[in-house]
């Protein structure tokens, strides 16, 4: 059908912080030498910052070079961070502190901001806005627009009022064409698009498969006496292993201003137990007296979860296309051993402006790769950094909770991060999934609602959202495979390791059981596409505005 259509020099496809620092680099630059770039921001969340969800202990060297003044421009950035605390936790009760001496020196945050990542957004979108960006949330971009020559020239942006069938309904309004010279993916971890591109122009070419974790967070409003504000914990070990390697992962609390904590866990993706539920792990830690210390009194006011990837240098795909480049999370530039995304998305979005920039001062229309973001990244900090952390997960998955970071000690503390070797973990997280037969049963405390919570409670934290009569935007291969196979193999995962309650085991009156996707519920985490055993989950776009509005977050 005919569509209509707008074009720019610059489609950038995600208003998170990789996708609006390369905005604003490029209209910086565009500026300083006499050109006229035409830039437009796409965004499926119904407002920038809505679909933003992280920790988050900000490092200021990226958003330093992108604003220098970013203080005078009036940037979210209010508390620094001003201690630093990192626990062993063995048992439900008890807990080691480990010594400032014996902290990976990455691990540091003297510098740092906590921040709302969401809020910090929403002022890089204003400083696009107000350098010539064209930014418009609400707009999902489902397909990349694909020349006969196979190179991208834009993408295309999801119907609206269509049913559940896939017919138009009255309030239909056909997709529209965002044609570019360049496009510039941003979706963040896992983005639907990003995962077609890597498969059409096999850019997973790696030493190492991607390799995930699944974040979950809350902010609370906490009790004046129990607000610390700057103070920084990390957590590793229990409710997760202590000493092997099977489940690893680690809790955070961080104490922003206005007697606001967030807390939150991540779980590598890479664990073995199918009967593990990530959302119960991080309401069992909330108990732990090292985190209910500052919660107890409190009132939950938010709560999200979001996928992230921790595969680092080992795991990052060819970052550029005929057309177009990979970056922030889409490509994978989480700086794992710092527990940081954030400074580096910034910095690989701003490295792509610059090559597209190059490119269009040489009068090229498009079409081609953008081989000197390649060029630029190999001569950046943010190489340097990634090189750096490259053994820090590696050596996590194979030494566990207590040995991965006594060797990540030596490694970043002694050697800078500069060992003669490099580790590497080449199995796919779904492909460490055992049966359930050979698995132990967990089981989970009722939550009490002073600290613990069920998850449709939370899920109403996230203010999530989907018109209902709409085509399921989690698709499956087979719909058959997760009763026939996941279910007897593996007592389907899906209903455990989803955050928001989407997959249930429905038994019907003949006793037959269905597969249900509750697909209202979807927090747009990402980790059915990336942890299910089968790889039989697609995530895909819904709606524009669809999803969570995380205030705050």
């Amino acid at each position: 059908m005919e569509r209509e259509y707008m074009e720019f020099d610059v489609v950038i496809v995600g208003a998170g912080p990789a996708g609006l620092s390369a905005a604003c680099r490029l209209k910086q630059q565009a500026a300083e030498t006499g050109q006229d770039v035409s830039v437009c921001v796409v965004e499926k969340g119904s407002e920038v910052g809505a679909h933003i969800l992280s920790g988050a202990v900000l490092e200021t060297r990226a958003l330093a070079e992108l604003f220098p003044n970013w203080r005078e421009l009036g940037a979210p950035l209010h508390t620094a961070v001003t201690r630093d605390d990192i626990y062993m936790l063995t048992s439900p009760g008890a807990a080691v502190k480990v010594p400032g001496l014996f902290v990976p020196s990455s691990m540091h945050n003297d510098g740092n901001y906590i921040v709302s990542m969401g809020n910090v957004c929403r002022w890089l979108a204003q400083q696009a806005e107000a350098l010539g960006v064209e930014i418009y949330p609400g707009f999902a971009a489902q397909h990349a627009l694909i020349n006969d020559q196979g190179a991208v020239y834009g993408v295309l942006t999801g119907d609206l009022g269509v049913d559940h069938q896939g017919v138009p309904k009255d309030a239909y309004t056909p997709g529209i064409e965002l044609r570019a010279k360049y496009t510039l993916f941003a979706e963040g971890c896992r983005g639907h698009i990003g995962k077609q591109l890597i498969s059409r122009y096999q850019l997973d070419a790696a030493s190492d498969v991607q390799h995930y974790g699944i974040g979950i967070k809350e902010l609370w409003e906490v009790e004046p006496h129990r607000h610390q504000p700057g103070l920084v914990i990390h957590t590793g070990g229990w409710p997760l292993d202590v000493l092997g390697n099977q489940n690893t992962g680690g809790c955070f609390l961080y104490h922003l201003e206005d007697n606001q904590v967030v807390v939150g866990m991540i779980v590598d993706l890479s664990y073995a137990n199918p009967y593990l539920s990530p959302f119960d792990e991080f309401q069992r830690v909330k108990h732990h007296p090292k985190i209910s210390q500052y919660l107890e009194g409190g009132t939950r006011l938010a709560y999200g979860a979001r996928a992230l990837c921790k595969g680092g240098l080992n795991s990052l795909p060819k970052m550029t296309f005929p057309g177009g480049a990979l970056i922030g999370c889409e490509l994978g530039t989480l700086s794992f051993s710092k527990i940081k995304g954030n400074h580096t998305a910034m910095k690989s979005g701003m490295l792509a402006a610059e090559a597209v920039i190059l490119a269009l001062a040489e009068g090229r229309q498009g079409g081609d790769e953008l081989d000197a973001y390649v060029e630029l990244f190999k001569q950046s900090w943010l190489y340097d950094e990634l090189y750096r952390d490259r053994n820090f997960g590696p050596a996590m998955h194979k030494f566990g909770a207590l040995f991965g970071p006594a060797f990540n000690f030596v490694d970043q503390n002694i050697f800078s991060g500069k060992l003669p070797f490099t580790l590497h973990d080449r199995v796919p997280d779904h492909a460490r999934m055992k049966p359930a037969a050979l698995s132990r049963k967990i089981d989970y405390p009722r939550p009490d609602g002073k600290l613990s919570f069920d998850k449709l409670s939370s899920v109403f934290l996230s203010n999530t959202n989907h018109a209902e009569d709409q085509p399921c935007h989690l698709q499956l291969t087979d719909p058959e495979l997760p009763i026939s196979q996941n279910l007897p193999l593996y007592d389907e995962p899906a209903q455990r390791y989803c955050p928001a309650g989407v997959y249930e085991i429905v038994t019907r009156e003949d006793a037959s059981r269905l597969f249900q996707i509750n697909a209202q519920n979807c927090v747009h985490c990402k980790t059915c596409d990336i942890k299910d055993p089968a790889q039989n989950i697609t995530w895909v776009a819904p709606e524009g505005a669809g999803g969570p509005n995380y205030p705050n977050m």
